[in-house]
């Protein structure tokens, strides 16, 4: 276990994309450099938030860096775009795998996307080990729309995902709700199955560029990151608008961008409901120290399909936390078990104000939740059960 591999990372999302999996992943990679292991990523251009290629030449000590998809154009329909993603890094996976593999000792597939790795397992080295990491169940997220299509959707998920999951040495969740589900889904060997919660990335290094966005003066009630269906969107724009008609000295603030954004800042009826673009990564301690409470919501019969990779950093930083999730979920029984505020498990708009009132004026422990963060979110877990 201590021997330095050579390990080939594919994921569209990497270094300097700012979505959270792009995050997460380049603080991975970083980890597993830091440690004497020589890493290889075949990766995307930056896309996100508007899904429009941003070429980058960008590069990361330590780290070779492969990208492609500098060509694509997106199409505006969701699941169209998806399909793109899927198909166009499949196809870019397939043409740098043979060059990319030599000398590896493990391959680690991010899920999702799923279809690249689908398409290369015949082509990969059999001496190659292949680790995958798992961050959101896609069929999860299928489950429960109706129609032809959808149905469609849910069967070619399965079958795609099931194939990868099942020929991969191992996996890696983020959660053991992710693990059970995906266990009972594809029928897998629970020996190859492992969990890790995802890691604290923030370094208390806090700016000072959002003080014309907070008042001071107010109880600040922010989201913040990619918003998307998960999140529950427009449940979430109606709990806020709900708040600021009955909550006084509040100000309620979305931090995010694309398209879902545009639409809630569309239908947005208050003046007390406020619309930023997503903040740098070196910012991010500064968003937590200013925000009152931080909203982390999970639409309905989601939560075991991922587990969000913000708590870390949301304890870490001593921020108050909100979460709205299902009930007897991870997260749910994480917070009730460490004694952490503040987790509710329903999405009717007065219960929700009620709990909101609640946690502005209830103290909270910092130094609890930053011990809780050191203990169970750490990335050095999360190495050692990739490469044993």
């Amino acid at each position: 276990m201590t021997s330095k591999k050579n390990i080939l990372l594919i994921s569209p999302f990497f270094f300097p994309e700012p979505i959270s999996t792009g995050k997460f992943n380049t603080n991975f990679v970083k980890g597993l450099v830091d440690k004497g292991h020589k890493v290889r990523v075949l990766c995307f251009h930056p896309f996100y938030p508007d899904w429009k290629v941003k070429k980058s030449d960008a590069q990361l000590e330590g780290i070779e860096i492969i990208r492609g998809g500098s060509k694509i154009s997106y199409p505006k329909k969701i699941i169209f775009r998806r399909l793109v993603l899927e198909f166009s890094f499949a196809f870019f996976i397939l043409r740098k795998l043979r060059v990319s593999q030599q000398g590896m000792d493990i391959v680690m597939p991010i899920f999702p996307p799923s279809i690249a790795f689908y398409f290369i397992l015949p082509f990969l080295n059999k001496k190659i080990r292949k680790v995958g990491m798992v961050h959101d169940l896609q069929e999860v997220y299928s489950e429960g729309k109706l129609g032809l299509l959808n149905n469609l959707i849910r069967f070619f998920i399965h079958m795609v995902e099931k194939k990868c999951y099942s020929h991969c040495d191992k996996l890696l969740f983020l959660s053991n709700e992710m693990k059970k589900e995906a266990k009972k889904l594809y029928n897998l060997a629970d020996n190859k199955l492992e969990v890790q919660y995802p890691f604290v990335t923030i370094r208390e290094k806090i700016t000072n560029d959002l003080t014309t966005v907070f008042d001071n003066k107010k109880h600040n009630i922010v989201y913040s990151g990619a918003l998307g269906e998960k999140q529950n969107p427009i449940k979430l724009l109606h709990f806020f608008s709900e708040a600021s008609k009955k909550i006084d000295n509040t100000i309620f603030h979305f931090f995010s961008e694309g398209e879902t954004i545009r639409k809630l800042e569309s239908l947005n009826k208050s003046k007390k409901i406020l619309f930023h673009k997503l903040v740098g990564k070196e910012n991010l301690e500064e968003l937590y120290s200013k925000s009152t409470i931080q909203i982390v919501p999970q639409k309905e019969n989601t939560s075991k399909g991922s587990l969000p990779s913000k708590i870390p950093n949301l304890l870490a930083s001593g921020c108050k936390i909100f979460v709205i999730t299902d009930t007897n979920s991870e997260i749910e029984k994480l917070f009730i078990n460490n004694n952490l505020s503040l987790v509710v498990t329903d999405w009717s708009n007065d219960f929700l104000v009620k709990k909101l009132v609640f946690l502005i004026n209830k103290q909270i422990d910092k130094k609890h939740q930053q011990t809780i963060a050191k203990k169970l979110f750490t990335m050095d877990e999360m190495i050692l059960k990739i490469l044993r």
